[in-house]
């Protein structure tokens, strides 16, 4: 555990934040810099053919040590090295909390920022255990940087302990995640694997196959500016019409509102003035028919207001932007098996559970690679409130190996 400690604290304290704004791959150029020292790391582990491309995706290999001809599956794993845009990553300061007792962390005196199971009750699943947090200032970067430190991890377990027997093993660490754009330019082809797995998911024992089928909407509103003295029947205001739109959407479908296979739309944004009011939403839903029915509620929406003030004055840019990778992963769910079944080797009890949001392993399916969803043990992800167990982190580390160790058996091709 001691390397997989330190391996994390190296690289939760490199900025690789993304950057949205940005229309180029990496978005930003300080994700560079650990992509460069992933490919150093790897080659010292005697992955030879370690390398990073022109977008910033590390790519690398495991050669196979099966030498008696049975066959066995190119397996994949995957994580991503960027940091979210929503919150500070300048400056990370991981923390360790040694044996913790179950009660408050002070992350920051002198700001009175406190992790506190009132807060965050799950925190007393981990008492006795090592915890790594912020200081209280900045994210800590464990999405996924965790998931890139147990990777390496079991990779490195692997040189080490050559009798266990293992088929070709691929790993990718990809820029962007964070920002949607992790596999617009990944190489399914020439990375060869039979399937993956995404190491980028939240508490032990979490297991995904699904996720959310995704759209976005762009709405302008256009509106008449005059001056408010003499308005009357004259003056459209545009925000008063975005806030009429707003209201006709169902309540109860938002993200404060919603849990498990419910989906929701989100306002993210509304600014604007009299003359011109901008929203941005996102649309969510698990289930294909129930998503398509959301998107034409927000049609009908705007078609119903542009036929009540007799005016187009609402333009609408909606356009898919994921789909529910379980319509690719179910023709071959033996693979969560595989994982599931290391993981309760490893004493795991397995948490199937869908991904309330996106995944590179949803685009990567639809792009021919079948990519399930692994747990790194994290909580709290994107903010100062952010841990990780070192415990959850080596039991990934054993998920890894027992995937390998298993499909290293020859049961599945």
């Amino acid at each position: 555990m001691e390397n997989l400690l330190n391996r994390f604290l190296r690289y939760a304290k490199i900025d690789t934040q993304s950057d949205e704004n940005s229309q180029t791959t990496p978005s930003t150029e300080k994700q560079w810099k650990l992509a460069k020292i992933l490919v150093e790391e790897l080659k010292e582990l005697g992955l030879s053919d370690a390398f990073v491309d022109d977008h910033c995706y590390v790519y690398a290999t495991l050669k196979s040590n099966i030498t008696d001809g049975h066959k066995v599956p190119t397996i994949g794993f995957i994580a991503h090295i960027d940091t979210s845009p929503d919150f500070t990553a300048e400056g990370v300061n991981p923390q360790i909390v040694k044996n913790y007792d179950g009660g408050d962390i002070v992350l920051n005196k002198e700001k009175n920022i406190v992790l506190s199971p009132k807060d965050f009750p799950e925190l007393k699943n981990y008492i006795g255990q090592t915890l790594i947090t912020t200081d209280g200032t900045t994210l800590l970067g464990a999405d996924d940087k965790a998931g890139v430190a147990e990777i390496i991890t079991a990779i490195e377990y692997l040189v080490n302990h050559p009798e266990i027997k293992h088929g070709t093993i691929r790993v990718a660490f990809t820029p962007d995640e964070e920002i949607g754009r992790g596999t617009k330019h990944f190489d399914v082809k020439g990375f060869g694997a039979n399937f993956a797995y995404t190491l980028d998911g939240g508490e032990i024992g979490e297991l995904q196959f699904e996720n959310f089928n995704a759209a976005e909407a762009k709405l302008t509103i256009h509106g008449r500016n005059v001056h408010p003295g003499t308005a009357k029947n004259q003056m459209i205001n545009s925000q008063h019409v975005a806030m009429e739109l707003v209201s006709m959407l169902p309540v109860s479908e938002r993200p404060e509102y919603t849990e498990g296979y419910e989906g929701f739309f989100h306002l993210i944004s509304f600014t604007g003035s009299v003359e011109e009011t901008h929203l941005h939403f996102i649309i969510r839903d698990h289930d294909r028919k129930k998503f398509e029915h959301k998107k034409a509620i927000m049609q009908h929406t705007v078609d119903f207001l542009n036929e009540k003030y007799r005016r187009e004055l609402i333009d609408l840019d909606m356009h898919d932007q994921y789909y529910n990778m379980r319509e690719k992963i179910e023709p071959v769910m033996y693979i969560v098996e595989l994982a599931k079944q290391a993981m309760i080797q490893a004493d795991i009890v397995p948490i199937i559970r869908p991904v309330r949001g996106g995944t590179d392993g949803a685009m990567l399916s639809y792009m021919g690679l079948p990519t399930p969803n692994i747990f790194t043990g994290g909580h709290n992800f994107h903010g100062r409130f952010e841990f990780i167990p070192l415990e959850s982190m080596q039991k990934a580390v054993e998920t890894v190996v027992g995937i390998i160790l298993l499909a290293g058996k020859g049961d599945l091709v």
